[in-house]
């Protein structure tokens, strides 16, 4: 048997306290582990650097790159990182799709699968609500969004406060931001990386 190419993933994130960027390692790691091939990229900044001084964030990770539209339509599947502000998408991540204009007047993301894993500050900051604002982003653009449901059983563990709902893996940063992904957050999202990859090679290969 010929051996199957492999799904070019891109895991696209916006992170300003790298909660979203651990998550985003861990679902790369997760997409290699399914035998895809997997590119990170940054989401484009739009704040100036002195506000994001004022507002405690570290540097970014010179390792990742900034995504641009070439970048979505490059790839054989989408993984959005994105943090919520008021139970919506960050206003960087609209951004970057606010700029995908030509590739909707040219249908170039139709039938691409796209998927997305998100942070809060608390259990009811938007675990769900950001994954379900969102989803209008990639239905504009014809992509087909592949959920994790619940085929990880680690989203039923009750046993600690955990971050993550059948739209994708998720992450409870805390108020202050001070809590950082667990390990059962971390391998809901390895996890997501590996179910999104099996499904995008199932859609390569028809």
């Amino acid at each position: 048997m010929s051996e199957s190419k492999g799904a070019n993933i891109l895991v696209v994130y916006y992170s300003m306290y790298k909660h979203i960027e651990q998550m985003a390692t861990a679902v790369a790691k997760g997409v290699e582990a399914a035998g895809g091939k997997v590119t990170i990229m940054r989401v484009p900044e739009t704040l100036p650097t002195e506000v994001l001084k004022k507002m405690g964030a570290p540097e970014k990770n010179a390792d990742h790159k900034e995504a641009t539209p070439a970048d979505l339509e490059a790839a054989d599947g989408i993984i959005f990182g994105i943090p919520t502000r008021f139970g919506m998408a960050a206003a960087q991540v609209k951004a970057l799709i606010d700029r995908t204009g030509g590739l909707w007047m040219k249908g170039k993301l139709v039938g691409k699968p796209a998927g997305m894993f998100v942070s809060t500050g608390t259990q009811g900051g938007g675990q769900e609500t950001t994954a379900l604002t969102f989803v209008t982003q990639l239905v504009h653009h014809g992509m087909v969004y592949v959920p994790i449901g619940y085929a990880c059983p680690k989203l039923m563990d009750m046993s600690e406060i955990h971050g993550g709902s059948p739209y994708g893996a998720g992450c409870l940063a805390g108020p202050d931001g001070s809590r950082q992904p667990s390990k059962l957050e971390l391998e809901v999202a390895e996890f997501q990386g590996k179910h999104f990859t099996g499904i995008a090679s199932k859609l390569m290969s028809k």
